[in-house]
Order: C-alpha cells, then sequence, then structure tokens
C-alpha cells in the first residue's frame, strides 16, 4: 500500500500521472472518495500520463467516455448504478476485455464487479479544502520524486 499527501490539485494530478507510468494494458483503476474528493482531478492525471490528448472532464452526463491514446483510456462514472442490469447495460464487461485502461469513479457501486487484480486508489479530504490523503492498493511504484516535480 502507498500513501501520499496531495496539497493541490495539480498534486492530485501529478500523482495519477506517475501511477500512469507503471500502467499496461487490462489494468483497472477503481476509485474512491467523497463528492468533491478529487477523483477527477486524478484522473486527469492519468490521462496526461497516458499521452490522452483529449480534455478530461467530470462525467456527470455519461456513464463512460472513451479516449484514444497509445493504449485506449475508459473513463467511468458509476455514481447512478443501482444494480446489476443498470452496469451490463452500460457495456462495462466489454470495456475491462478490450485492452484499454480503465478508471472507474464510484467504484464503491459495484464493488462485486471489480476484476480481482484491480488498483484500488481512495482519495480523502485532508485538514484543509486542497489537502488530500490518496492511497493505492494493488500496485507499486515511486512517488517519492513528486516534490522534485512541483519544482
Amino acid at each position: 500500500m502507498t500513501e501520499i499527501c496531495s496539497s493541490s490539485p495539480v498534486d492530485t494530478e501529478m500523482v495519477g500521472e506517475m501511477l500512469a507510468k507503471e500502467l499496461h494494458a487490462g489494468d483497472v483503476i477503481a476509485l474512491y472518495g467523497d463528492l468533491g474528493a478529487g477523483k477527477t482531478q486524478f484522473v486527469r492525471g492519468l490521462a496526461r500520463g497516458l499521452q490522452v490528448n483529449s480534455m478530461i472532464s467530470s462525467t456527470r452526463f455519461a456513464i463512460v467516455y472513451s479516449y484514444e491514446g497509445p493504449i485506449p483510456f475508459y473513463h467511468f462514472d458509476m455514481y447512478r448504478i443501482g444494480n446489476w442490469d443498470e452496469l451490463e447495460s452500460t457495456g462495462f464487461f466489454d470495456y475491462l476485455d478490450g485492452g484499454g485502461i480503465c478508471a472507474i469513479e464510484w467504484s464503491e457501486n459495484i464493488e462485486n464487479a471489480l476484476p480481482d487484480n484491480a488498483i484500488h486508489v481512495r482519495i480523502d479530504k485532508g485538514r484543509d479544502e486542497n489537502t488530500r490523503q490518496i492511497t493505492i492498493e494493488g500496485i507499486s511504484f515511486n512517488h517519492h520524486n513528486l516534490e522534485e516535480r512541483k519544482q
């Protein structure tokens, strides 16, 4: 397990970008955190690290957005998914087998459908409005150069 303290939205994006460098086709990133915790900021960093050139925005208006890059990138919002039938209707399982990388916000709503090897990322609000505690399980990566990258 890796724990990182982010002191700004830019830091949160950088952590996502650094994690992206360790990802491979077929990886699933399950994101957890309250509304406004920074999940979408983290996904923006993932996309940048995966060389996706499209603007990543909140997924509030769709369940999934697909982005082109060297590896296809799929960004899910499972906030409104309430049961297995709704999940199946999204084509979620086809995306898992599609050879891309999936980032899933509100993963707690589909916990039983996540693959066993999913990478779990929890983002919790910290002591002030910009601080976040990011906990990553299921993959190891060198995050110690975050301070160096800020400069």
